[in-house]
Order: structure tokens, then sequence, then C-alpha cells
């Protein structure tokens, strides 16, 4: 069983939608008793981080969250936003991050190369090391993005793909039993559909 987190901001339907459909049992919760029972927690997430981050403290969840990830090991999964919050800060807002990663969100800084921000629509997905959520998958295949900020991990071994979009950006990172996919799985089809498979595979 998977628990998608609900703390009022992510596509929480779309994503139970996904694990329905690849026959992947699922619930959505934002009881903090629930997702510290959890055996794989996903954190979605659309919005700013400070409010992120703000929304997981008034429901009460930063404690379990800790005691889920750090110390009993459950794998979870961050998408979008839910991937930014796992790392020590962003440029977006004041607020400290999760701190589970060794990495800061910045905004994209490409002026001059004709792009625009936010990073929006499909885009290629190219894997720098072999990691289970990609099993199966190939070395380059197109996920679904919408965002302006973006992940610069510090260890680079943390870095699972890299995208392009006027600069190289780290797309998905994973450190111990944490994952972070900065594209929308649950928008990008059959490859998406493989990717949250095989979440619901690991360890």
């Amino acid at each position: 069983m998977i628990t998608v987190i609900d703390y009022g901001m992510g596509n929480l339907g779309s994503i139970q939608n996904m694990l329905k459909k690849i026959g992947v049992p699922a619930c959505i919760s934002s009881s903090p008793e629930e997702i510290l029972a959890a055996e794989k927690l996903i954190l979605p997430g659309v919005g700013s981080f400070d409010h992120g981050m703000a929304s997981l403290a008034s429901r009460s969840l930063l404690d379990p969250l800790n005691e889920a990830v750090l110390r009993r090991g459950r794998p979870i999964l961050g998408i979008c936003l839910g991937m930014q919050l796992m790392t020590r800060r962003s440029e977006e807002g004041q607020a400290p991050g999760l701190g589970w990663i060794d990495a800061d969100v910045v905004r994209f800084d490409i002026a001059g190369s004709g792009l625009r921000v936010p990073h929006m629509g499909w885009n290629q997905v190219s894997l720098q090391r072999p990691d289970p959520l990609f099993d199966g998958i190939g070395a380059q295949t197109r996920y679904y993005f919408v965002h302006s900020y973006h992940v610069c991990c510090r260890n680079r071994d943390d870095v699972v793909t890299a995208t392009t979009h006027g600069l190289e950006f780290v797309s998905s990172f994973q450190h111990g039993n944490i994952f972070g996919v900065q594209f929308h799985p649950e928008k990008s089809h059959k490859f998406g559909m493989k990717l949250l498979e095989n979440f619901s595979r690991v360890f």
C-alpha cells in the first residue's frame, strides 16, 4: 500500500487514479498516524515552497515524516514541489526545507536563451546512473514538467537524471530510501506509469 500525503498542495486524485490503473493499492491521507505507519509514501506538490512547508507543519506532519523516512527507512517519492521540499532551502522563500537531501532549489536563470519560465510541457530525461525507478524505461525518455525552480544537488551521486531547459538541471534524485522527480509521472502516460510501478516495487 502506498500512502499519498494530503497536505493541501498536490494532484492527489490524478496520482491515485494512475496507481489504480496500474493495479497498485493506494490511499490518500493527512493523518500523522497513518503516514507514520505507511509502507511507502508519495509527497506530491503544486505551489510555493514556503506554503508547502507551512502546510506540512500546520497538519503536524513534519515529525511523522522524519520518523518514517529518516529513522524507519520508509521509501518516499517526492513529485515536483514535493521533491523540492526534500532539500535544504529554496530561493522561492525563506522557510527551511526538510533537509533530507544536500541540495538547494534555485530559479531558472536562462535570460537570453529565448526560452520561457516556467518550464512547461514535455521534455527529455537522460539517465545519469542506474536507479530502480527507471528499470525497464530506457536511458532517454520524455516526461511532463511544470516548474519555475529547479534542484541543485551538492552530491553528484544523488543525481539520477538530468534535463535541459536553457541549462542542464537535476530532474530526479535518489539517496537511500528517498526519491524525487521534478516532472509529473501522473501526467506522463506510459513512462509515468512504469516509474510509479517501479516505485511500488522498491525495497
